[in-house]
C-alpha cells in the first residue's frame, strides 16, 4: 500500500512561559488594551479615552515611544514607559527579488523565525504574512508543509510583521502632512505566509481586528484575504468574527488527488468543504471565494480536471488562481507546461470564471507561493533545545 504524509506533522504547540516585566501593548485589542491600563492605574473613567489616544499614536503614526505621545502627561508617559513597551518582531535580514519583492526573515520570541513577503505591483502593495512558526499540514507541493510546527504567533507577533514592513517602507504618515499624501504601499493583506490560519484563530481574528480598525493601520475587511487549507468548523466563525475574503487551497478535484496533495481533505473532504464555502459569501458579505489551485505535471492539471473543477463550484461565487508551481530544492512536483496551463485557463474562462495564472513573483529569493521556510527551522533543531530557547514548559 501505498504511504500517505499524516493530515497533520504536529498539532501540539509548546505553551510559553507569560514572560516577566514590561507588558507588549502591540496585539492587544481596544477592549485588551482598556483592561491592561486600567490594572495598570488608569483611573476607569480615563481608560476609553487614554485607549483611544495611545491606540492612534501606535498604530496610525508608527509611534514606539511613549515620550513621543505628546497629548498624554509626561507623567503619564512616564508611568506606561514603566510598565508597557511597544515592540514587534525583529528583522534578522531581507532580501530584495530583481522583480521588486522583499522577503524578510522575521525574529518572534523565543528565537524562532517566520518570513513575509512584500509584492509591489502598479495598483496595489501586497504583504503576505505568516500566522505560525512551521505548519501543521502535509501539503506536498509546499516547501514550509516540510517545517514541522513549533508554536502559533501572538496577535503582536502577526500584526507586528505588518507594522515592520510599514517601517521598512516608510509607509507611516508624518503629522503635519496632508490627509492621503503618502501612497499607501501596503494597500492588501493575505494570510498566506507561513501555518495554516484557522489553526490559530483567535491570535489571527485578533490581529486582523487591529489592522481593520479605522482609526489605525485602516485596512478595509475587502483587502484582507486569509488562506485556508479547509479547517471546515472555523469557516463559518471566520465570516462572523472576521469577515475578510477568503481563499481556499483547493489544488485537485477528486477526494483521491487531494487526500495526496492536501491531506487534511481525509478530514474535511471536498464536499463537506465546498457545502461551507457556498455559505461563506452570504455570512460574511463577501463577493467571492478565491480557490487556488497549484498546476501540477501530470497530476491534477489535465483537461477533464479544469471540466470537473467548474461543476464542483458551480453555484459559488468564485474565481480560480492559476499558480505554476514553485519548485524548492528536492520537491516531488513538476510545473506544468506553459501551454497545458494556458489549456486548462481557457476552459475555466468559457464556463465564465476569471481564472488569472499567477506570475511567480520572488522566486530567486525563494519568496513566491509554497516556497517559505525559515532559516533556523530548516536547521532541524531538537525538540529539546527549541523548548529551552521559547522558555516552555509541557502541559
Amino acid at each position: 500500500m501505498t504511504q500517505t504524509a499524516p493530515i497533520t506533522q504536529d498539532v501540539l504547540t509548546i505553551p510559553r512561559k507569560a514572560p516577566d516585566g514590561p507588558v507588549n501593548i502591540v496585539g492587544l485589542t481596544r477592549e485588551g488594551l482598556r483592561a491592561a491600563l486600567i490594572d495598570a492605574g488608569t483611573p476607569e473613567k480615563q481608560a476609553r479615552m487614554r485607549v483611544n489616544q495611545i491606540w492612534q499614536w501606535v498604530y496610525q503614526w508608527g509611534v514606539r515611544d511613549f515620550h513621543a505621545m505628546t497629548n498624554l502627561a509626561k507623567a503619564y508617559r512616564a508611568d506606561l514607559a514603566e510598565k508597557f513597551v511597544i515592540e514587534v518582531p525583529e528583522v534578522v535580514s531581507r532580501q530584495v527579488s530583481a522583480d521588486g519583492t522583499r522577503k524578510y526573515l522575521v525574529r518572534i520570541a523565543g528565537g524562532h523565525e517566520v518570513e513575509v513577503v512584500y509584492i509591489p505591483e502598479t495598483d496595489r502593495g501586497t504583504l503576505c504574512i505568516s500566522s505560525q512558526v512551521g505548519c501543521t499540514l502535509t501539503c506536498s507541493f509546499c516547501h514550509t508543509g516540510t517545517q514541522k510546527l513549533v508554536r502559533n504567533l501572538t496577535a503582536g507577533e502577526i500584526v507586528g510583521q505588518v507594522m515592520l514592513a510599514r517601517d521598512d517602507l516608510d509607509e507611516w504618515p508624518k503629522q503635519g502632512e496632508p490627509a492621503g499624501e503618502r501612497p499607501r504601499l501596503i494597500s492588501n493583506i493575505v494570510l498566506m505566509g507561513m501555518g495554516e490560519p484557522l489553526y490559530n484563530f483567535e491570535n489571527v481574528r485578533d490581529a486582523m481586528k487591529i489592522a481593520m480598525d479605522g482609526e489605525g493601520i485602516s485596512l478595509s475587511r475587502r483587502r484582507i484575504t486569509l488562506s485556508t487549507s479547509g479547517v471546515v468548523p472555523e469557516i463559518a466563525r471566520t465570516a462572523q468574527e472576521i469577515g475578510c475574503l477568503l481563499a481556499v487551497s483547493f489544488h485537485a478535484t477528486t477526494d483521491e488527488v487531494r487526500d495526496k496533495l492536501v491531506p487534511i481533505n481525509r478530514k474535511w473532504n471536498i464536499e463537506t468543504l465546498l457545502g461551507a464555502l457556498r455559505e461563506y459569501p452570504r455570512l460574511s458579505n463577501s463577493e467571492r471565494i478565491t480557490f487556488e489551485y497549484v498546476m501540477l505535471k501530470d497530476v491534477n492539471d489535465s483537461d477533464a480536471d479544469a471540466r470537473r473543477l467548474v461543476k464542483l463550484i458551480a453555484g459559488i461565487p468564485a474565481k480560480i488562481n492559476l499558480i505554476p508551481f514553485n519548485e524548492w530544492p528536492g520537491a516531488p512536483h513538476q510545473r506544468s507546461d506553459w501551454e497545458r496551463i494556458e489549456a486548462f485557463a481557457h476552459i475555466l474562462y468559457k464556463a465564465g470564471y476569471a481564472s488569472p495564472i499567477r506570475t511567480p513573483r520572488g522566486e530567486d529569493i525563494m519568496a513566491a507561493c509554497g516556497q517559505l521556510k525559515s532559516a533556523t527551522e530548516r536547521a532541524r533543531k531538537p525538540r529539546r533545545e527549541i523548548e529551552a530557547e521559547a522558555g516552555a514548559t509541557r502541559p
